[in-house]
């Protein structure tokens, strides 16, 4: 199975068409993140979607043999047995910039996405009841006699790279949904889906919910492909994962009937209040969560805090950065050690004239790798990225607030007892997630909001009936 991956020095990226898998070297690609030539099949525009005609396979089946279906694929997914993980594993070495720890860790931990509790969480979480999913629900409204059904939908997913908990997530979501769904596959990760996918079909081939995926690759804005494709004939809704390009590409298919569904790029930051100086509780251990909010996924994730607002002295300050690029150079499961990634060049040249400006901006650690820290008392006009993180000192945390936006996805807060301090405050000015500091890449799956909402339950297709 291991040798699939290389066609001469060509990459073979695997399709996944309603749980039968095509393996040819017929489309020439180059990878965004390495620039490698990979090959994938072509594309038959007809196999994307799914007749309006007919129900699609899972549309009728009980919640409750789904979520058995799920589990089953779950402990089919053990990175050590599944020769579909160990591919893209090997694959995405080719594509991706998380390098081969991070990558192996991520699909080792894939399989915890489909323990049963975090499957019903997911469900319930949107729609209070799992069995709310099976048929129509009566309720009386205003004296009426209503019914009520949220029916399997039709979906486009535009999936983002940049983690590979994306695919996992998105098939679950779709899985739970009943509906049918064409996952579009990222330059920088061409083969999580289908390696997921290509195990539902081993564990079962004709099965209603491997029926109802698709995952294919195309290049992101191909207008033969999604000209014809993303329409409402065919498709309820679109949702796109991803940067700004990627969202953008996807905003322009919105038409009525046409719904667009966005994660959109967002950053996260930290808030540290006094307490850290207080002696209660020892600076590198602070500084340690402060990295594990900072480095996962190479800093590349929406959940990466790339600006942290630090009351305290300058001198305070500034031995807490000096901790903080130590901590950062350490290994962690999803983040880089001291191999880790650097700043771009623009960013480089940007910390370099403020390492001139001192006292006033004051940089820690060198492009090595290990990390660095730019202190500063207002942040800075670029966005850290490459293991830097920009921290500003604030006269409060609530004077913090103002930096905060809809862009804003998770805040970390030290010590947690201040969350209620300034949580009514963060949520107002857009934060959609507020976690004790060292938490943000800790949190499990299911029952919660994602990005300020429930996509399970925007995604259905609700009707009533009166």
């Amino acid at each position: 199975m291991l040798h699939e991956a290389i066609v001469g020095e060509r990459i073979l990226v695997p399709h996944v068409i309603k749980g039968e898998t095509i393996l040819k070297a017929e489309v020439e690609h180059k990878s965004r993140a390495s620039g490698d030539i990979v090959m994938t099949p072509t594309i038959d525009l007809d196999s994307l979607i799914w007749s309006r005609q007919e129900p699609g396979p899972a549309f009728n089946t009980p919640i409750g043999e789904i979520v058995d279906f799920l589990v089953e694929v779950g402990k089919a997914l053990d990175f050590d047995r599944n020769v579909h993980l160990q591919q893209a594993a090997i694959n995405n070495l080719r594509c991706n910039n998380l390098g081969a720890r991070i990558l192996e860790n991520c699909y080792r931990d894939i399989a915890r996405f489909f323990e049963r509790d975090a499957i019903v969480a997911e469900a319930e979480g949107s729609f209070g009841a799992l069995g709310f999913l099976d048929g129509w629900q009566t309720k009386e409204v205003r004296g009426a006699r209503l019914s009520i059904r949220a029916c399997p939908p039709r979906i486009v997913h535009i999936l983002a790279g940049n983690a590979p908990i994306v695919p996992p997530i998105t098939i679950i979501r779709g899985a739970i949904s009943k509906g049918v769904h064409l996952l579009k596959m990222p330059s920088n990760d061409m083969f999580t889906a289908t390696a997921l996918l290509r195990t539902m079909a081993d564990v079962g081939p004709n099965h209603p919910v491997t029926r109802s995926f698709s995952a294919a690759y195309w290049r992101g804005g191909d207008p033969v492909i999604e000209g014809n494709v993303f329409r409402s004939q065919y498709y309820d809704k679109l949702v796109a994962w991803g940067g700004d390009a990627a969202v953008r590409n996807a905003m322009k298919y919105a038409a009525p009937g046409f719904e667009i569904i966005t994660f959109d790029p967002k950053i996260s930051i930290s808030l540290l209040g006094q307490e850290a100086f207080n002696g209660q509780q020892d600076l590198e251990e602070i500084a340690a969560r402060s990295a594990a909010d900072i480095g996962a996924f190479n800093q590349d994730a929406c959940s990466c805090a790339r600006f942290q607002f630090v009351e305290g002295e300058t001198e305070q300050i500034d031995a807490y950065c000096e901790e903080l690029v130590k901590a950062m150079g350490q290994d962690s499961r999803y983040g880089a050690g001291p191999d880790g990634p650097t700043p771009p060049p623009p960013v480089l040249e940007e910390v370099d004239m403020l390492g001139m400006l001192e006292p006033v901006y004051r940089v820690f650690g060198r492009p090595d790798g290990h990390g660095m820290v730019i202190r500063s008392s207002e942040p800075v006009s670029f966005n850290p990225s490459g293991k830097l993180v920009n921290v500003v000192q604030t006269p409060s945390l609530k004077g913090a607030v103002k930096h905060v936006t809809v862009a804003t996805q998770s805040v970390g807060v030290y010590p947690p007892s201040r969350i209620p301090e300034v949580r009514d405050q963060l949520s107002a000015a857009g934060a959609q997630r507020i976690v004790g500091l060292g938490n943000i890449n800790a949190g499990r799956f299911g029952g919660t909001p994602h990005d300020g909402g429930w996509p399970l339950h925007r995604m259905m297709h609700w009707v009533v009936t009166e």
